[in-house]
C-alpha cells in the first residue's frame, strides 16, 4: 500500500524497525541491567535504585514466584501506584515466565473482582493501601498468593519514616486482613536464598494483558505479546532519536513518571523505553497532587515528559511551575486524549518545546502515531504513523476511502494486540480479514501522511485519557432500585476532556441527584463516576427500543 507518511519523517527515522532485536521483553530489560549497572534506574520521593539493584531485586523476587509453584504463563496482578516496586515487579514477573495483569489501584471491589476473574490471576502485589479492597472479593478469585508492599519498603531508614506518616500521620492504609500474604521485602529476602530458573519465553507468548473497554462495556484483556511491547518500545525509540541527538550533552536523559505505569501509554513509554535507554524514571505516587509533584521535581533537569491534556494543564495554572527547570527538554509527548491548542500555546511559551501529540490504544501497545520530534508548532493531529506501522481509513465495508475523507482508522503492525485474552468473538469484530485493527475512532489523513480525529464511532467516553464504556456506567447505576433506565454519555469538560453525564428516568420519584453519587462511589471508580445528572420523562429510543445516545449527547432531544 502507499505510504504517504514516510517522506514526512524526520532525517534519520527509519521506515521500518526491526523487531527481531529482543526474543522477549525480559531479554530486553536484562541486557539494560547489565550495560547500565551503575546508573540510577528509578528513583521516588529522594530515593533512587540503580540498574543493578533493580535487577537483582527483581531477580529475588522471580525466584519467589517460581518457589510459590505457578506454572509458566501464570498470571499475576500487580496493584500499586508508580512506586520503586512498581519496576521491580514487572521486571520479576516477565523474568520468571509470567504474565503481568496491571491493575489501577483505584479500583472499587467489583472492578477489581471482574479483573482477577477475568485474567484467572493466581497471585497479584499490591500496596497495602489498597488491601482492603481485595480483602472484600479474594474468596471469589483465583489469587492463591498474595505480596502486600508498604510505600516505604525499599527507601531504607527513610522508609520507616515514610511507613509511619502514611499509616498513622495521614492514615491512608485502611485495616485489612489478609491470612497467608507476604511482605514485599520478606518476598525479596526468601527469594534471594533461591536460583532463578531461566525462562527464555518466544516473541509470541504473552507479556501483558492490558484491560480495556469494549462496545459491550465489559473490561476485556488486550493480549501483548513480547514481540508487540519490543516493537512498540523500539518504534519509540527511533521516533524520539533525532531530539536525543541534538543534545550530546546530556549524559542519562531523565523521564518524569507522572503518568501511572498501569495505563498503557506510562507503561511503555516511561517504563520500558526508559529502561531500554539507561535513563532514570523520576516517579511519582500521585500526579493529582500538583504541589507535590512540582516539589518532587525542583531540581532535576527533566529531558522528556509524557503527559495527558489534563496534567499539563493542571502543571501550568500552579505558580510554582516557574521553578521546575526545563532548559534540557528535549520532548513532551501528549496521549491518552487529545491535546488542547490553548494548553500546547502555553507549554511552548513556558518551556520553548513544543507538545508532541500522539494516538495508541492499550490493543496497540499503544503508540500508532506521532508527531514529529522535530517539529516547532501545535499541528491539531495525531501526526504520522510510526516505523513499520500501516494506517488505513476504510468505510463500514473495509473498503479503503480517499485521502483526504473521513472513515475509520485501521492499524496494521507488530505493536498490533494477538486479541482479546479469551474472547476470539470479540477478537473477531475488531480484526480485518487482511489483519488491520479497527481503532473505533473516525479520522482523515492527509497527502502528507498526518492523521486527524475527527470522530468516534464508539460510544467511548475518554477522561483524562481513560476509556469510559457507556454500557459499563448503565449496568451499575440501572441496579439501583429507584432507576427504570439510564443512559450515559461524554460531555465537553474543561478540565479533564470528558465527563460521564447520566440521563435518568425514575422507577421512584423521591430517588435524588446524591443517592446516584453516592451509589457510584462505591461501585465505580473516581474517573467513571457522573459529573453531571439530568432526570428526564422517558429517553430516546429507536425503532426496535434502542436509547439513542448520539442524540442525548448532541441535545437534539
Amino acid at each position: 500500500m502507499d505510504k504517504p507518511w514516510i517522506k514526512s519523517y524526520p532525517e534519520g527515522v527509519p521506515a521500518e524497525i526491526d523487531a527481531s532485536a529482543y526474543r522477549s521483553v525480559s531479554e530486553l530489560l536484562e541486557d539494560s541491567f547489565r550495560k547500565n549497572r551503575d546508573r540510577h534506574a528509578f528513583q521516588c520521593m529522594g530515593k533512587a535504585i540503580t540498574y543493578a539493584e533493580l535487577g537483582q531485586m527483581s531477580q529475588r523476587l522471580a525466584a519467589w514466584f517460581q518457589l510459590k509453584g505457578l506454572p509458566r504463563g501464570a498470571r499475576v496482578a500487580l496493584m500499586m501506584p508508580n512506586v520503586l516496586q512498581y519496576p521491580v515487579a514487572i521486571a520479576a514477573v516477565l523474568r520468571a515466565g509470567y504474565i503481568v495483569v496491571n491493575v489501577n489501584p483505584l479500583y472499587t471491589p467489583r472492578e477489581l473482582e471482574h479483573q482477577l476473574k477475568d485474567s484467572g490471576a493466581e497471585a497479584i502485589v499490591i500496596l497495602e493501601n489498597f488491601a482492603h479492597t481485595l480483602q472484600a472479593v479474594i474468596r471469589n478469585t483465583a489469587i492463591k498468593h498474595v505480596v502486600v508492599a508498604a510505600m516505604g519498603d525499599l527507601m531504607g531508614l527513610k522508609g520507616l519514616i515514610v511507613n509511619l506518616v502514611v499509616r498513622r500521620v495521614k492514615k491512608m492504609v485502611p485495616e485489612w486482613s489478609l491470612p497467608g500474604s507476604t511482605r514485599f521485602n520478606d518476598a525479596l529476602s526468601e527469594g534471594a536464598r533461591h536460583e532463578l530458573k531461566r525462562n527464555d519465553p518466544s516473541p509470541d507468548d504473552v507479556a501483558f494483558l492490558q484491560y480495556t473497554g469494549g462496545t459491550t462495556g465489559v473490561a476485556k484483556g488486550a493480549t501483548l505479546t513480547h514481540r508487540n511491547l519490543i516493537a512498540n518500545v523500539l518504534q519509540s525509540e527511533v521516533w524520539l532519536d533525532p531530539a536525543r541527538k541534538r543534545r550530546p550533552d546530556i549524559d542519562q536523559f531523565v523521564c518524569v513518571v507522572a503518568l501511572p505505569l498501569y495505563h498503557i501509554f506510562a507503561l511503555t513509554v516511561c517504563g520500558m523505553l526508559t529502561i531500554r535507554t539507561g535513563g532514570l524514571g523520576v516517579l511519582i505516587p500521585n500526579p493529582r497532587d500538583i504541589a507535590g509533584t512540582i516539589k518532587e521535581l525542583k531540581g532535576i533537569p527533566i529531558n522528556t515528559f509524557p503527559a495527558v491534556n489534563t496534567l499539563y494543564n493542571a502543571m501550568l495554572n500552579h505558580p510554582d511551575f516557574k521553578q521546575l527547570d526545563f532548559s534540557k527538554l528535549i520532548a513532551a509527548n501528549g496521549g491518552g486524549m487529545a491535546v488542547q491548542e490553548v494548553v500546547a500555546k502555553r507549554w511552548f511559551s513556558a518551556t520553548g518545546v513544543p507538545i508532541i501529540e500522539g494516538y495508541g490504544l492499550s490493543e496497540t501497545s499503544p503508540c500508532v502515531t506521532c508527531n514529529p520530534v522535530t517539529a516547532t508548532e501545535y499541528t491539531g493531529t495525531i501526526g504520522l504513523p510510526l516505523p513499520s506501522t500501516e494506517i488505513a481509513i476504510r468505510d463500514d465495508d473495509n473498503n479503503e476511502v480517499p485521502l483526504g475523507q473521513p472513515g475509520e482508522i485501521c492499524i496494521r503492525g507488530p505493536q498490533v494486540m494477538a486479541g482479546y485474552w479469551n474472547r476470539p468473538d470479540e477478537t473477531a469484530k475488531v480484526v480485518t480479514p487482511d489483519g488491520f485493527f479497527r481503532s473505533g475512532d473516525v479520522g482523515v489523513i492527509d497527502e502528507r501522511g498526518y492523521v486527524k480525529i475527527v470522530d468516534r464511532k464508539k460510544d467511548m467516553i475518554l477522561v483524562s485519557g481513560f476509556n469510559v464504556y457507556p454500557n459499563e456506567i448503565e449496568d451499575v447505576v440501572a441496579m439501583l432500585p429507584g432507576v427504570f433506565e439510564v443512559a450515559a454519555v461524554g460531555i465537553k469538560d474543561q478540565n479533564s476532556g470528558e465527563a460521564v453525564k447520566l440521563f435518568i428516568v425514575r422507577r421512584d420519584q423521591s430517588l435524588t441527584e446524591a443517592d446516584v453519587m453516592a451509589y457510584c462511589k462505591e461501585r465505580l471508580t473516581g474517573y467513571k463516576r457522573p459529573r453531571m445528572i439530568e432526570f428526564r420523562k422517558d429517553l430516546p429510543k429507536s425503532n426496535v427500543g434502542k436509547i439513542l445516545r448520539r442524540e442525548l449527547r448532541d441535545g437534539t432531544v
